[in-house]
């Protein structure tokens, strides 16, 4: 098979390729980047999945296939989203019912953070979303949203100068990733609708005015060319609904912005500045009103300071991805595997998902319970495009620990 995702000795046998970040390395750093490789891979086989109460996961969880949808027995918290739609529907407010509604359910209404964000109920209910029988709108929609994520991609790995091979397989490992977001019986669920809208950001994001990308650096400092300027508004713009559905993707904006920064390309970082600042007012009032109807009776929910530590990374990305078909053995390796092929790409789109990843993983080993697991669907439809670039970067970390 061609392309330098399978040569090891490079792109066509002239060396490695201008954006194999460990082509460089010496015997030792090499070395020691193998080895703590190698334990996380062993690690990640060896950590068991956990759901509910903290018993092992056996069975598929958010990947349920499609034809197995309508048997399932519909889960708690999907039925609260499908009665807020529903009494959305019949011309309610939902901050007129959905704390009550949280009371019938016996769910938490203390802290204001386990209550939902509107947007997505009013978005199923516009699209005809009626618990997970068919709703062919919000397939359409679903579905639009999967080609646009992966012609984002495409686009992206073009413009980055990629290998046409090891593009073609870039863009089916994200076809892969992304093609949970067409899961109906899910569409209730905000995770997966935020994930997509970030897989979908990241896809579109250049970066902007006189800062162009450019393969084996990173970034280039041009000041005299003012062609992509802009060009990270389409990112800015899918990443305030995903934010907007969902405020688990705000370290995604906050990173974005904070990279921004750090290239000098103030526009955009005044860009995903405003969108912080945005969310902040409009969280504050979404708390605010949930606040006025809460009761010192009412249930306090449990900590989400777990503490679980590489087992609940592991969790929250299998079972919210379509490596949950895998035992957890080879589900787990791949998934660090994942995060490698992303630090093994010398590229921006590379560093920031490598940032990225890392960064959520970090966060949901101290971060979310068990029950919690579907907090990983923020990240997870891209997630798969990093194996593309492993066997690149496993080629160089070996030459370079044997190196003479």
């Amino acid at each position: 098979m061609g392309g330098v995702a399978y040569r090891l000795d490079g792109v066509s046998g002239r060396g490695p390729a201008p954006y194999d970040r460990f082509s460089a390395w010496g015997r030792w750093p090499a070395r020691f980047a193998l080895a703590v490789l190698a334990v996380l891979l062993a690690a990640s086989a060896w950590v068991p999945l956990t759901v509910g109460r903290g018993e092992e996961a056996r069975a598929p969880s958010l990947a349920i296939a499609h034809n197995k949808a309508a048997a399932r027995p519909r889960d708690e918290d999907l039925k609260l989203y499908d009665r807020a739609i529903s009494r959305i529907l019949h011309g309610e407010n939902y901050y007129d019912f959905i704390v009550s509604e949280h009371r019938r359910a016996d769910y938490p209404v203390r802290p204001g953070a386990a209550v939902r964000l509107p947007t997505l109920a009013y978005l199923d209910a516009a699209m005809g979303v009626d618990g997970d029988r068919p709703a062919p709108i919000a397939m359409a929609v679903a579905l639009a949203l999967m080609v646009g994520v992966i012609a984002a991609w495409w686009g992206r790995l073009g413009d980055l100068g990629v290998d046409p091979s090891l593009r073609r397989i870039g863009t089916a490992l994200v076809f892969f990733g992304a093609s949970l977001g067409l899961n109906r019986y899910y569409f209730v669920l905000h995770e997966l609708w935020a994930g997509m809208l970030v897989a979908l950001s990241l896809g579109l994001h250049r970066p902007d005015g006189g800062w162009r990308e450019k393969v084996g650096t990173g970034f280039s400092h041009q000041t005299s060319d003012r062609k992509d300027s802009g060009r990270f508004l389409g990112a800015v713009l899918a990443a305030a609904l995903a934010l907007s559905i969902r405020e688990h993707v705000l370290p995604y904006v906050l990173l974005m912005g904070a990279m921004a920064g750090w290239r000098g390309a103030w526009r955009e970082a005044a860009a995903w500045g405003a969108l912080v600042a945005l969310f902040a007012v409009g969280y504050a009032w979404h708390l605010h009103l949930i606040a006025l109807q809460t009761l010192p009776t009412d249930r306090l929910g449990p900590s989400w300071l777990a503490m679980r530590g590489l087992g609940g990374f592991l969790s929250n990305t299998v079972l919210s991805s379509n490596l949950r078909f895998l035992p957890h053995q080879i589900a787990g390796p791949l998934t660090i595997l994942m995060i490698f092929g992303w630090a093994s790409w010398r590229s921006s789109a590379g560093l920031t998902g490598l940032l990225l990843f890392s960064g959520y993983a970090l966060l949901f080993a101290i971060a979310g319970r068990n029950d919690n697991f579907y907090w990983g669907a923020v990240i997870t439809p891209v997630m798969a495009l990093g194996l593309a670039f492993v066997p690149m970067g496993l080629g160089a970390l070996v030459r370079g620990a044997f190196r003479g």
